[in-house]
């Protein structure tokens, strides 16, 4: 079996650095069930980059191991079978013990651009499926992959016999390459009806794991558990019941006050959210700081990211909604932290208006897509509390640009991204205001774009990073 992974994201060799492996050598493991793994890069170049996973299954000596296939099967079946030479069960045991940090989210060297969505093309050679190519397109076309499928003849001498079930996938989309792996970690033992494991309770919980953000959501969610753990109705009723209450925390957040269908809409072919939150922790990794706030921090998305690096040693979230942080608190899932992980997190009920004690003498504050949610008149006010009394180091804002909204065709002309905005600005508005409040409070401002950079109307969203001035600068 081969499963590669290209990008064209640049440099485009940052792919080794997400995957833990080094572009320039080849690197061979042994498997938990006794076959190889072999990594290797057929292409390694600044502009494009392919990762390549090479499985190598050995059926007689899983027979002799007694490990492989299990059930009502003839003698021969366990030594002839198609195991060898398809993704199957065994692909996601190679994927979860070779590529594990990746598929956790880990990267010490590039903790920001585990975040950030990249060009991805993943392609498996080959896999099952008894039900053809609707099934495949019902488990990956929701999850916004483009698929490009080739289906395999039983035998090309003699086209007479037909097709085979087998296919060669390829998956093609702008996403983060952790939630690349896990939708291919849960979705080829979801096609594989062979099964070399046992399926139990442990099961479950891989399944839960690594469908977080995502399963709960998707239309084909009771198939794709029925399927994952081996048509154990008990199981599957039990991973059901706990993804209906995912479904019904995702269903709460689109209610909040902080989340606007219409916003999400707007902003989803780009993953704007996403890159929003690659860029912030890009720059909090950029300055070193470690105490960090998350002032109007929502339902905790860009809480969680935090929460996965260990350069920030305190982090804590404010937001003026108790049931928000309530939903903040069951997406960060606190209660199942450990208490060394769990001492690091912290979610305060709180305004962005009123001096507040316990927010002051921290490293950096971010601010992510809040102030336009201000009445203007309350701005002043905003100010005073972020940068004379709270006063971090490093502040950032983002905020929507205006001016990016007439590339969405699905934005009415005139309206604003989110019903409860009070204002978007311009570049020039934007930039006008940031420079007034650091010259008042003593930082300096820059401003970086953050999504696709258009020449005439600047990026989606704009923000500005804001620095305490030095003594020297004073």
């Amino acid at each position: 079996m081969l499963f590669t992974i290209t990008t064209t994201h640049q440099p485009a060799t940052d792919l080794g650095f997400l995957l833990h492996k080094h572009p320039a050598r080849c690197q061979s493991f042994k498997l938990a069930f006794g076959a190889q793994a072999h990594v290797f890069y057929p292409v390694a170049e600044p502009n494009m980059c392919t990762a390549a996973l090479q499985i190598s299954v050995d059926p007689v000596g899983m027979v002799r191991n007694r490990r492989g296939p299990r059930g009502e099967r003839g003698t021969l079946d366990h030594y002839v079978n198609d195991r060898p030479y398809v993704a199957s069960s065994f692909s996601s045991v190679a994927i979860a013990q070779v590529y594990s940090s990746a598929l956790n989210g880990k990267c010490r060297d590039m903790e920001g651009l585990v975040a950030t969505p990249l060009p991805l093309e993943a392609t498996i050679s080959v896999v099952p499926s008894r039900g053809g190519e609707g099934l495949l397109r019902e488990l990956f076309e929701p999850l916004g992959y483009e698929l490009l499928l080739q289906r395999h003849p039983l035998d090309e001498q003699f086209p007479e016999w037909g097709e085979s079930p087998y296919y060669t996938v390829t998956l093609r989309a702008t996403t983060q390459l952790q939630k690349l792996l896990a939708h291919v970690y849960v979705l080829i033992p979801v096609l594989d009806n062979e099964k070399h494991y046992w399926v139990g309770q442990d099961e479950v919980e891989k399944l839960l794991r690594f469908g977080e953000g995502w399963l709960a959501d998707h239309p084909a969610k009771a198939a794709i558990s029925r399927r994952y753990l081996k048509y154990q109705g008990s199981l599957a009723r039990q991973a059901l019941e706990r993804l209906v209450v995912e479904e019904r925390l995702s269903a709460a957040d689109e209610d909040s006050p902080t989340e606007d269908p219409r916003e999400e809409a707007t902003e989803k072919t780009l993953s704007l959210n996403e890159q929003r939150h690659g860029a912030v922790l890009a720059v909090l990794e950029s300055v070193g700081a470690q105490r960090v706030l998350d002032l109007g921090c929502g339902e905790g998305r860009l809480l969680r990211a935090l929460v996965k690096n260990r350069q920030f040693t305190e982090i804590v979230g404010v937001d003026v909604s108790h049931r928000v942080l309530e939903l903040a608190a069951a997406r960060l899932r606190l209660e199942r932290m450990s208490p060394m992980q769990r001492e690091r997190i912290t979610l305060l009920h709180g305004s962005l208006t009123y001096r507040d004690q316990r927010l002051a003498g921290f490293d950096a504050a971010t601010i992510v897509e809040v102030i336009e949610h201000l009445d203007p008149p309350r701005l002043a006010a905003f100010e005073r509390v972020v940068f004379e009394f709270t006063r971090p180091n490093v502040a950032i804002v983002t905020t929507p640009n205006s001016e990016y909204n007439v590339r969405w065709e699905t934005l009415p002309a005139g309206s604003m991204r989110h019903r409860d905005h009070r204002f978007e600005w311009t570049r020039a508005e934007f930039q006008s205001w940031a420079r007034g409040v650091a010259e008042r409070f003593g930082y300096t401002v820059r401003f970086l774009p953050v999504g696709p950079d258009d020449a005439e109307v600047g990026s989606p969203t704009q923000m500005g990073l804001f620095e305490v001035l030095s003594e020297a600068q004073k």
